[in-house]
């Protein structure tokens, strides 16, 4: 079945995956699944690893070289039974035998497993569209500073429905949006953890001008949910996940201002080019393909990083009087 989209008059076509291998409906296979996370160590893989194992017919194999994941993000997890962790860069072979693999990190792809790549939005650039369907195509600059990352994914992408068309593998690819939460780095330069530890440790927050673009958040826990029911579900993709919710700079370090510490000041600072002006998903395809949707508000969510913050850095709260 052929069907035309907008943007271009992009021609796509829709057709059902390849047979996958009969372990697939049997018994055994819907008793037992041995799943891989590569960046299983990093923040939204460790979050996932910990949705998977509370299942407990999953078997989970994380791959991490911890570039910038951490051990201390699995450690709970460590000397159980069903979950392996292997130290391994990606971009080298490994052989392993699975059901699933979910692509934090690098690609990997033999015919009979399923594959989901977690994609971005900064595929979208700097949006003349918003908010934003799948089916824009975006507006990206292919040489500024910004654009190895957009890019790359971009790349990714198109490497991914390759694979699927010329060899029939089963792919999943979530566009996700702004995430936050526990076991976030604490200096990785991404804006809600650069406003909590400035406010954490007293300093002023930094908000690039002119402060009045936008971005859209959601908690880890939503975004976990939502990468599982798609690659539970029969939809390849891409598909939007992130919370609709939008916010200017301003008002996020305001609300961090308030939440954290009410005396520190908020100072405008030099924007890096091609930053997007605004991000916010359209996720009408999350709502009717995958029944997903986010639950956690960014004032909800918030407190939570905080704590985690608060015990890394070694910065108790303060008694209220």
């Amino acid at each position: 079945m052929a069907k035309e989209s907008s943007n271009g008059d992009q021609h796509t076509i829709t057709r059902p995956p390849p047979t996958p291998s009969p372990l697939r409906f049997s018994k055994f296979f819907q008793a037992n699944l041995r799943i891989l996370v590569s960046g299983g160590a990093g923040f939204i893989g460790s979050h996932l690893v910990d949705k998977l194992m509370e299942n407990e017919k999953h078997e989970v194999i994380v791959v991490d070289n911890y570039f910038t994941g951490s051990k201390d993000n699995l450690k709970k997890w460590i000397g159980h039974p069903r979950f392996e962790l292997i130290r391994h860069d990606v971009t080298e072979p490994l052989l392993v035998e699975v059901d699933q693999i979910y692509h934090l990190a690098c690609p990997a792809s033999p015919i009979f497993y399923k594959i989901l790549l977690t994609s971005t939005s900064e595929v979208y650039g700097d949006p003349l569209e918003h908010p934003q369907k799948e089916e824009y195509w975006g507006n990206v600059n292919p040489i500024g500073v910004r654009s190895c990352y957009d890019e790359g994914k971009r790349v990714a992408e198109t490497l991914m429905f390759d694979y699927h068309r010329q060899h029939g593998i089963e792919i999943r690819i979530a566009r996700i949006f702004n995430t936050y939460g526990p076991r976030m780095n604490i200096d990785d330069g991404r804006v809600v953890s650069n406003f909590i530890a400035q406010a954490l440790r007293g300093e002023s927050l930094t908000v690039q001008a002119p402060g009045t673009q936008t971005r859209s958040f959601c908690y880890v826990s939503d975004m976990v949910d939502g990468l599982i029911r798609l690659m539970e579900g029969d939809h390849t993709g891409p598909i939007n996940i992130g919370n609709p919710g939008e916010f200017t700079m301003m008002e996020l370090a305001e609300t961090v201002k308030e939440l954290i510490d009410p005396t520190v000041q908020v100072k405008i600072v030099e924007n890096t080019p091609d930053d997007p002006r605004q991000r916010k998903p359209n996720i009408t395809k999350a709502k009717e393909l995958l029944g997903w949707e986010p639950k956690i508000t960014l004032r909800e969510g918030l407190p939570l990083m905080e704590d985690d913050f608060r015990q890394r850095l070694g910065v108790p709260k303060k008694q209220k009087n």
